[in-house]
């Protein structure tokens, strides 16, 4: 449909919104009629800098990057998901390129361990939700357990309403992420982000998550060690402050994460869409 519309004879301005980062079978295959097709775009929009760069690579061409809105009025006055103590949540797809068969690894670390922060009903708890692929040989793997519970495919109020209510989210992707949307989800539900040092979440993060490097189980592990028992290194909870450094406590922390994620508002995104297709229409932006 896509190719159709661009090879037609009379379209009308086309502003096209680029997600993908990484390599990708389908720009290589389709590359000479793609680069031709695209020249017909208006204006050209990336979600992040690396999926910029990743259509740059592929079609040539300059980008405006902008980001994948977030809905952030959602996260307010909802009621929590029930806890009985420290609560740690996965979403997404269950595939290897999301990390979750590390964050598993790290999650058993953490519970074995004496120094798992046990809060006054028991041991933390992680929820998974999502399926995919891997479902199958990782419950087998990894079964439920007082300190693991499989949620399956759950709908959205559900998944707000547990994002409010858990004490962090988890985002352990290994690569691939164009741009950070869970991490931003995360913070509006003010709940303490540990995702992997990459690309897409490291932007969307601007250093309000903890960061840890891609399929290091260990690191995971103790990252989420340390917010769930309150000894996050000070210099991670600085960079959030926006002083650069220096302890601050997990309510500032957490409102500034919120702040971070305001930025990204499905309203602003609109707001500069407009001014996009203003633009391409009558020729000036305001």
């Amino acid at each position: 449909m896509a190719y159709a519309a661009m090879g037609a004879r009379a379209v009308p301005p086309i502003v096209a919104t680029f997600h993908r980062s990484g390599g990708s079978a389908l720009y290589t295959l389709l590359r000479p009629l793609a680069r031709t097709l695209a020249g017909r775009f208006a204006v050209r929009v990336a979600v992040s800098e690396a999926a910029a760069a990743t259509a740059r690579r592929a079609l040539g061409g300059s980008y405006e990057v902008l980001f994948n809105g977030i809905e952030v009025d959602r996260y307010a006055g909802v009621a929590p998901w029930p806890t009985v103590g420290p609560t740690a949540l996965f979403l997404g797809r269950h595939e290897e390129r999301k990390g979750l068969g590390v964050l598993l690894a790290a999650w058993r670390m953490l519970s074995d361990s004496d120094s798992a922060a046990a809060g006054p009903s028991g041991p933390p708890v992680l929820w998974v939700a999502g399926d995919g692929p891997e479902t199958a040989d990782l419950r087998r793997r990894y079964p439920d357990a007082a300190t693991l519970q499989w949620l399956g495919v759950v709908d959205e109020e559900e998944k707000i309403r547990r994002l409010v209510a858990t004490d962090v989210l988890a985002a352990p992707a290994l690569g691939g992420e164009s741009f950070g949307l869970v991490v931003l989800e995360g913070m509006a539900a003010r709940a303490v982000v540990v995702a992997s040092d990459i690309d897409g979440y490291r932007d969307a993060a601007g250093g309000c998550a903890v960061l840890v490097p891609p399929g290091d189980a260990r690191a995971l592990s103790g990252a989420l060690r340390g917010v769930l028992d309150g000894s996050l290194a000070p210099d991670v909870r600085g960079a959030c402050s926006g002083d650069g450094g220096g302890s601050i406590d997990r309510s500032t922390w957490l409102d500034a994460g919120g702040e971070r994620a305001e930025r990204w508002s499905m309203e602003r995104l609109a707001g500069r869409y407009e001014d996009i297709y203003r633009h391409v229409v009558v020729g000036r932006l305001p």
